[in-house]
């Protein structure tokens, strides 16, 4: 049985662009590839415009818990994508290391997060097409 690629989304507070990010491949990859994401400053909860923006979508990020990354989390991983935010990842060889430069929806309405969440989804998307192609 092939194995499962892993992505890791990155950004600071893992309460927006990561969490919808991860949410929307693990929607889209039905399975074929595990999606995780983490941040260097997690935020205690979600961000409820980036939810809303999901939950428009019938998707619900709501019970995620915005995490801490560790090595351990990028060493797992084979693709790593920080989410534009400047984010340093510890580096492991063999690893495919990503920047997605994205408006950071904290402190926006949901108005603000939708092309946000539209632009994630153009280039997740995009990832899973590569991956599973490959």
């Amino acid at each position: 049985m092939p194995r499962v690629p892993e992505v890791l989304f990155v950004c600071v507070h893992n309460a927006g662009r990561s969490q919808m990010a991860a949410a929307l491949l693990a929607h889209h990859g039905l399975g074929r590839v595990a999606a995780r994401s983490a941040g260097s400053e997690p935020a205690e909860k979600v961000n409820p415009a980036a939810a809303q923006a999901l939950a428009e979508w019938g998707l619900d990020i709501t019970a995620e818990i915005p995490t801490k990354l560790s090595a351990e989390d990028v060493e797992t991983s084979d693709v790593v994508i920080t989410m534009g935010c400047g984010d340093s990842c510890p580096v492991f060889p063999g690893k495919r290391y990503l920047d997605w430069a994205l408006d950071d929806p904290a402190g926006k309405g949901v108005d603000a997060v939708r092309p946000i969440r539209d632009e994630i989804d153009r280039r997740v998307r995009g990832l899973l097409a590569e991956l599973l192609d490959a």
